[in-house]
């Protein structure tokens, strides 16, 4: 037992030897490893302290030699502004010398001028002291003073002037009469040929087509409920006869009658026909007349190539196509006169583009939403001038039958241009028995003046002549008759274009040969 016990301390003192050993070996490997290490750290920590000095030697040599060549360079521009400065002043210098050599030959030329200007004034005296002895002489001799013979000589003078004148202004005024008749009528019949439109003549009724006879019966509802709540919604008189296959639709506002026949399209082509649907479809069938007819004026606008229109006379522009005047569509009448009052002014040399909105505005006072007592020139030049239109283009609205004085060029083109827009064949027409009553109109006012034997009204009311008794009325009486009757007319009556007036006075004698 104790032998073990021995042998186990043995053995334990060996492993601690052994321990203590090995740990010693290991720990000076260890420090002989950190001695290399710090040695190779010092080495390169020396190498990299070189580099580093080497690259600080070569960055100071660098910008060394950058300094030196700015300040080269500073020096080359200073010598170089020195030396331009210096040949400034040398040309300043010669300048100076020149302009001081002019100054002197400049001084030397006034002292001439101002010699010279002496001896022009003493000859000017003595000049006047010559004339004046001669005037003196001739008063002597004539026996007038001075100012005597000269307002003679201007009398004399102004009156030959006077003479020749009146020769020439009379010349120059029958040419120009020639000349502007002749012009004038080339500028007419240019323009006429130049726009050339078809016409078709409004009607006081529409006719409304129906597929077969059975539909009369709906339309007209039980006991005619259906036709009496067409007629109030629309404000158009519908006549159902034995008209095969159609239905009339009678009244003198052209927007009611488009309104009842598209309502009656809408209800015949639905096949639902009550008085609740026919007040619906009428509503949103004048919704969409009243978008067409504000699509219609703008349409109108751009083909005419007119801009800056209000919105309300571009409305009421469209409101034309429904209006008609003596049977004329009233929108195609306005955008003829638009057309021929362009080519007018072009021939004129005049604002194109003022005369054709003139043109096309003329008639606006014959489609307003009230219908106020007032001539529809006048109206309309109130109309424009509310919706900011230029006052040239106002004045031509309202002089254009002569209402008001015309103050622009552009008006009497508006006024011709109007005349031969409705003065072409088949523009217009009347209805048989106003146009004889126009007539009858025309001789009776005239034989209401006394000496008044005959009237005649020809050429469709255009020209009335009045036959007056020889012993009852003179020349001058004759004349002073043509211009009253003339007058009345134009204020007491409505006509289309201009009435000729023309007194016939004539003294027969006669005898017979037996």
């Amino acid at each position: 037992m104790t032998t073990i016990l021995i042998i186990a301390a043995m053995a334990v003192v060996g492993v601690g030897i052994g321990v203590l050993i090995t740990t010693t070996v290991l720990r000076a490997a260890v420090e002989k490893k950190a001695i290399f290490k710090l040695q190779e750290a010092e080495v390169k920590a020396e190498a990299m302290k070189n580099e580093k000095m080497l690259q600080a030697k070569e960055k100071f040599l660098q910008l060394k030699t950058d300094h030196e060549k700015t300040i080269n360079e500073k020096n080359l521009a200073m010598v170089t502004a020195e030396n331009r400065i210096k040949q400034k002043e040398q040309s300043l210098s010669q300048k100076q010398e020149q302009v001081q050599r002019k100054d002197a030959e400049l001084e030397v030329v006034r002292l001439n001028l101002t010699n010279q200007l002496e001896i022009i004034d003493r000859k000017k005296e003595e000049l006047e002291k010559s004339h004046r002895k001669q005037v003196d002489q001739l008063e002597k001799i004539s026996g007038l003073s001075a100012e005597d013979a000269k307002a003679q000589l201007v009398e004399s003078l102004k009156a030959e002037a006077k003479t020749e004148a009146m020769v020439l202004i009379k010349d120059v005024v029958d040419e120009a009469k020639l000349t502007a008749s002749k012009e004038a009528k080339r500028v007419v019949i240019q323009t006429i040929q130049r726009v050339a439109t078809e016409h078709a003549i409004e009607n006081s009724v529409s006719v409304f087509h129906i597929e077969s006879d059975e539909m009369k019966g709906r339309i007209i509802g039980r006991e005619g409920r259906n036709i009496r709540a067409i007629e109030a919604a629309t404000g158009i008189e519908i006549i159902v006869d034995d008209t095969p296959e159609a239905i009339i639709l009678s009244g003198f506002d052209p927007v009611r009658r488009e309104i009842a026949r598209l309502a009656l399209h809408q209800l015949v082509t639905d096949g639902r026909i009550h008085p609740a649907r026919i007040e619906e479809v009428v509503e949103k069938v004048k919704k969409q007349l009243e978008e067409e007819i504000i699509e219609t004026g703008k349409r109108t606008c751009i083909d005419l190539g007119i801009h800056g229109l209000h919105p309300e006379l571009i409305r009421m522009v469209g409101r034309m196509k429904y209006r008609s005047s003596y049977g004329q569509n009233l929108l195609q009448h306005s955008r003829e006169v638009a057309n021929l009052c362009a080519i007018m002014a072009t021939e004129l040399g005049l604002n194109v583009k003022m005369a054709k909105r003139a043109g096309l505005l003329h008639d606006i006072g014959k489609v307003p939403d009230n219908e106020p007592e007032l001539p529809h020139a006048i109206l309309g030049m109130k109309l424009a001038e509310q919706y900011k239109e230029k006052p040239e283009v106002c004045n031509a609205i309202g002089a254009h039958h002569d209402e008001v004085e015309m103050n622009t060029l552009i008006a009497p083109i508006i006024q011709v241009c109007d005349a031969i827009s409705g003065a072409r064949p088949g523009a217009r027409r009347e209805i048989a028995e106003q146009y004889i009553k126009r007539l009858k109109d025309l001789e009776n006012l005239a034989l209401s003046y006394p000496g008044v034997e005959k009237t005649y009204a020809i050429q469709a009311g255009r020209e009335l002549r009045v036959i007056v008794g020889s012993e009852k009325c003179s020349d001058k009486d004759a004349e002073k008759l043509s211009f009253d009757i003339a007058q009345k007319i134009q204020t007491e009556m409505t006509y289309p274009g201009q009435v000729k007036v023309t007194v016939i006075r004539e003294t027969r004698s006669v005898n017979f040969a037996k």
